[in-house]
């Protein structure tokens, strides 16, 4: 019993050693064959975007300012139309007949002007005399008074009726697209109650936008000094970009405290009306780090948890870098920190790779299929 019990301890033990040579073989995994590219320094023109909307820089609701009925509309719907030129008339029957009975009072005030001029001037002479009550004078010199006062008030009135007259034709305030009228022929309308359309104007045109506070600083350098480049404009259809250059107009008075937020306004030429009141858009505003950039292919960035890394080949080896980016441009993507020019960061094949794994330039894909016809 003695042997055969130190026979079986001999056989487990050969048994063992025997198990464990292939499994020290299987640890030796083979390279990692991949694809890599170079970091290279590339022109990097690129705009950080915001979502805008069109303004016209100068727009007016028309309203009457006295009563009556529209006896005329003057302009055709959605034309431009100068500055002055008349757009609606109200009755203006009252208005004219008001203005006239003024015209008519002014001109009586002042012929009881001169009557209360004359009897002072004869009151006075005889005064001198002694011919005349001092009260009479006095009464006569507080006539004139009075006359003085009716004929400045009758002055007023024709001013009053004469602005109402005015009133009743309704003139373009400036040069600017007309919209679709709000009343027809016949209408009724009260004063600064009833809408009777909208001018806006178009040329230049305006865009507004929001930027966070921290911005600010940045957005009153473009203010001061912009280039042709630095604001563009990109139309509601997400592809169209309008060919014109815009500038910083205005930046508002104060910041939104609930939102942290400020509003920016550009303003664009606008000579093809391209641009509508109310439409939406968006500002692509030229980033202050463009110009001269490391670039990589944007396939070799790895992201994990929020934060962005890559391979990089060294000889055999493949490091992880950990790299902060910058915007895309094209296929390839800006970075900021983390590389170096020259650096040769892996593109194809570090699926399966690890920090310090064995690598080998290869075709990836190749070996991907080979382990497929394999099994």
């Amino acid at each position: 019993m003695k042997y055969q019990y130190i026979y079986w301890i001999t056989a487990a033990a050969t048994m063992l050693a025997s198990c464990g040579k292939p499994a020290k073989q299987n640890t030796a995994l083979p390279p990692t064959p991949v694809n890599v590219a170079e970091v290279k320094k590339g022109e990097a023109i690129y705009y950080d975007q915001y979502q805008g909307t069109v303004v016209a820089l100068n727009s007016v609701e028309l309203r009457s300012q006295v009563s009556g009925f529209i006896t005329g509309i003057f302009f055709k719907e959605g034309e431009i139309v100068p500055k002055g030129k008349e757009l609606y008339e109200i009755d203006r029957r009252k208005y004219i007949a008001a203005y006239d009975q003024a015209v008519a009072n002014l001109s009586s005030a002042e012929a009881n002007l001169v009557k209360a001029q004359k009897d002072v001037d004869r009151y006075k002479y005889l005064e001198e005399n002694d011919a005349v009550a001092k009260q009479t004078v006095d009464q006569a010199v507080a006539a004139l008074a009075t006359n003085k006062s009716a004929v400045e008030s009758a002055k007023a009135g024709i001013e009053s009726a004469k602005t109402d007259l005015s009133y009743s034709i309704i003139t373009a305030p400036f040069t600017g697209r007309i919209g679709i009228s709000q009343v027809k022929l016949g209408a009724q309308v009260s004063p600064g109650t009833t809408l009777l359309n909208t001018i806006s104007s178009e040329q230049p045109i305006g865009v507004d936008f929001v930027i966070n506070e921290q911005d600010i600083a940045r957005f009153y350098g473009l203010q001061k000094k912009s280039t042709d480049s630095t604001f563009k404009l990109q139309l509601s259809d997400g592809v169209t970009t309008y060919n014109r250059p815009g500038k910083i107009l205005a930046i508002d008075r104060g910041v939104n405290n609930q939102t942290g937020t400020i509003t920016v306004r550009a303003e664009f030429p606008n000579n093809e009306d391209v641009l509508k009141d109310g439409m939406s858009c968006v500002v692509k505003v030229l980033n202050g780090q463009s110009g001269e950039q490391l670039l990589i292919p944007n396939k070799a960035v790895i992201e994990q948890m929020g934060e962005f890394f890559v391979f990089v080949s060294q000889d055999t080896i493949a490091k992880q870098h950990k790299v902060t980016l910058g915007p895309k441009v094209g296929s390839s993507i800006v970075v900021l920190t983390g590389l170096q020019q020259g650096d040769k960061v892996i593109t194809d094949g570090f699926q399966r790779l690890r920090d310090g794994g064995k690598i080998m330039l290869g075709n990836p894909n190749a070996q991907q299929g080979q382990q497929k016809q394999a099994k």
